[in-house]
């Protein structure tokens, strides 16, 4: 049976797993991994809008991993429609691209419910095997993270380089040109940030399991001593 310590530091350790795993399940579901604004160049062009009028055709865009949405201004009012990725932007997108990002936050998600499963044998069993213990949590928390940071790189990757904030704004757009004044980051990719964060932690509580606490030590209760005396009596 494990020592109470190491008991509280690998069930911290599970209850941060856990919140690991939450975090990267929202941030996969939720829409707000990309936030911008977008121009109706086409309307601003043939009205010849100057600075001032830019903002009756000037939109919000904003998309997720899967779904998104947007509102377009091109001098008719506002308009908005969903976005889906799945499947038309497909061909539009570089799909290769898109599909490694899910799955290598799929592979996080996996290998953080390993550490889980992990973290709680430990915190109940004293493991026979050093791969059921702490090297073992060490290297699945290892492999989360880089999975995880190797997802959050092919999207940043998509966004900088392969223009994806404009090739979703101007999916389906026959007739208009929406250009993108700014993007930037929002909620849902920090969320998956601290997912990825959340493993270095849990690789800290798990060291800080070996140390050693003072054990409080029951004293023993004296004998008593039997002088000679005691034995004429």
């Amino acid at each position: 049976m494990p020592s109470l310590w190491k008991r509280i530091t690998f069930s911290f350790a599970s209850v941060l797993c856990i919140a690991s795993v939450t975090l990267l399940v929202v941030a996969l579901a939720t829409e707000r991994w990309v936030r911008g604004r977008i121009l109706c160049k086409t309307g601003a062009d043939i009205v010849n809008a100057s600075d001032p009028e830019l903002g009756q055709f000037t939109g919000d865009i904003y998309f997720g991993l899967f779904q998104g949405g947007k509102t377009r201004r091109c001098g008719l009012g506002s308009r908005s429609s969903k976005i889906y990725m799945f499947p038309g932007l497909m061909k539009t997108l570089n799909s290769g691209l898109h599909m490694m990002v899910i799955l290598f936050l799929l592979g996080a998600i996996g290998f953080a419910l390993v550490s889980l499963s992990f973290c709680i044998y430990n915190a109940r069993r004293v493991p026979y095997q050093s791969i059921k213990g702490h090297k073992g949590l060490y290297l699945w928390n290892f492999i989360a993270a880089l999975l995880g940071s190797l997802g959050l790189l092919c999207f940043l990757a998509a966004l900088r380089c392969h223009s994806l904030t404009e090739r979703v704004a101007n999916y389906q757009e026959s007739f208009f040109h929406l250009a993108v004044l700014d993007d930037g980051l929002d909620w849902s990719f920090w969320l998956a940030v601290a997912s990825v964060s959340t493993h270095a932690a849990i690789c800290g509580v798990v060291a800080m399991s070996r140390i050693k606490m003072p054990e409080r030590q029951s004293k023993k209760p004296e004998e008593p001593t039997i002088t000679p005396l005691d034995l004429l009596y």
